[in-house]
């Protein structure tokens, strides 16, 4: 049985694990989560989440992309979130690569140039300023009065909070 097989088979037991009566489509918390896709990394965990308290947009890096502002925009404008916490990690596999060398690696792969940028990074403070910026100036997100930054040391257990107006 492969990997996606076990998966699904977890899965099917999945919904008599669940205390469905705590089960909402809004987030109780009113908190959006960007983060890493890091598999070492447990958000629900990390922060004391349970099923149904945020929404919780994962991928590379953390990055606030156009597709985690579309998240954010349907999260906070249809499913009443009101705050956004930035997630980022000392041992981030995108702080090894440039944008540069990974495009060059998937266009001689493919042949084709990819038309977004990895988002890759050198410093994952700066990167977490860089996402505060983008949320706090979309036109797209009514609520960026709280929005707030941490980088997760993995070593250490530490969370600690960017200044985005540095």
């Amino acid at each position: 049985m492969g990997e996606i097989d076990e998966l699904v088979a977890h899965a099917r037991g999945y919904h008599h694990r669940l205390d469905h009566t705590r089960l909402v489509r809004r987030p109780r918390r009113r908190v959006a989560v960007i983060a890493c896709m890091d598999a070492r990394i447990s958000v629900y965990r990390l922060l004391g989440l349970e099923e149904g308290d945020a929404h919780v947009i994962r991928n590379a890096g953390g990055a606030v992309t156009d597709d985690a502002i579309r998240s954010l925009a349907v999260s906070q404008r249809l499913l009443g979130t009101r705050e956004v916490i930035l997630v980022h990690h000392e041992d981030c596999g995108m702080r090894t690569f440039t944008d540069t060398e990974f495009a060059r690696q998937v266009e001689a792969g493919t042949g084709i140039r990819p038309p977004w940028s990895a988002e890759s990074f050198a410093d994952p403070a700066q990167d977490v300023r860089q996402c505060l910026r983008r949320v706090r100036s979309s036109p797209f997100l009514p609520h960026t009065a709280s929005v707030r930054g941490f980088v997760y040391d993995e070593r250490t257990g530490a969370m600690t909070e960017v200044d985005g107006r540095v």
